[in-house]
């Protein structure tokens, strides 16, 4: 097997994996959201911690952590990715996993309005119109429903959020994200003692103190760091194996099963209103995702007829 075929199922394994984890959230839905991401957060750095630690990095997360540059755009991403987190955790906990499922459907085109906006990329028509496309499902979804899917749009551009400035990161991905979660980590032990020692209740009004109470939910919470931080591994293998754009395709994998996951095992609640929103965001992320193909493609050609120019 080639290197690009390992790319290509690593990749769909980590979605796999992503696509699923709604189920797991699902599993320790008694504990409240804070509780769990504070869990989420401690446990992916012990489980990083030890990765990098075999392979003998940590240092380069010493490099990274004292550039105070880039200690800001680490901080800036560790605050968007963890708002991220959290809702996602949220939407599944009160039955909004549809709408998360929405909002990793509309990022990539939440992330060509960005490159536009800050970064000052030029896309093709056929990429604006589906980003319009989105537009039109995420109007048509708020006047049908009478409000707006804000579970969906956080989620779409907190990610959104932390792809851009992960650009300006100078560091791979697994030790940027494990300087995310070092930076997080204070507040979640913070969190975490409150809530075992003063009996803090968070936005739900309610506390558990899960951890350490019950052997299974010990268990689970503790298997959050694993879940976090395997996928982040596959995907950063793939990344470098195969395409943009491949990445891309594959990608979707990810809010597919979310939404098998939301309609068929959650049996939440999907009108004809969220028919006509998902039409139109599959519409758009099949013009999206043909258009990216189609320049892929084109800058290979280029730089295969550089190369053969330069050999001549």
């Amino acid at each position: 097997m080639g290197e690009p075929q390992k790319g290509i199922l690593a990749m769909a394994a980590a979605c796999v994996i992503w696509g699923l984890s709604a189920m797991y959230y699902k599993l320790v839905a008694h504990v409240p959201p804070l509780e769990v991401l504070s869990h989420r957060t401690l446990w992916s750095l012990v489980f990083f911690g030890l990765v990098l630690a075999a392979q003998g990095r940590l240092i380069e997360l010493g490099r990274l952590l004292v550039r105070p540059r880039a200690l800001a755009v680490v901080f800036v991403a560790a605050l968007a990715i963890s708002t991220n987190w959290f809702f996602f955790i949220y939407s599944v906990q009160v039955g909004q996993a549809v709408q998360a499922s929405l909002g990793y459907y509309i990022f990539p085109l939440v992330a060509v309005a960005l490159g536009f906006v800050f970064l000052g990329e030029r896309h093709s028509a056929p990429k604006w119109l589906a980003v319009g496309l989105a537009f039109a499902a995420v109007t048509g979804l708020t006047w049908g429903l009478g409000v707006a899917p804000w579970v969906s749009l956080v989620l779409a551009f907190t990610f959104g959020l932390y792809g851009l400035v992960k650009r300006g990161v100078p560091a791979g991905p697994v030790v940027s994200v494990t300087a995310e979660v070092l930076l997080l980590a204070p507040l979640a032990l913070v969190w975490l003692w409150g809530v075992h020692g003063l009996g803090w209740q968070g936005l739900t009004g309610r506390n558990l103190g899960a951890f350490g109470q019950d052997l299974g939910d010990s268990l689970l919470l503790a298997f959050s760091g694993p879940l976090t931080a395997t996928p982040l591994i596959l995907f950063s293998y793939a990344s470098k194996r195969v395409s943009y754009a491949t990445v891309g395709l594959v990608q979707y994998i990810n809010p597919t099963l979310q939404f098998i996951v939301a309609t068929l095992v959650f049996r939440e609640s999907f009108t004809g209103w969220h028919a006509l929103a998902f039409a139109l965001i599959w519409t758009a992320l099949a013009l999206y995702s043909a258009e990216s193909l189609r320049q892929d493609r084109a800058a290979r050609r280029s730089v295969i007829n550089v190369g053969t120019s330069g050999t001549r």
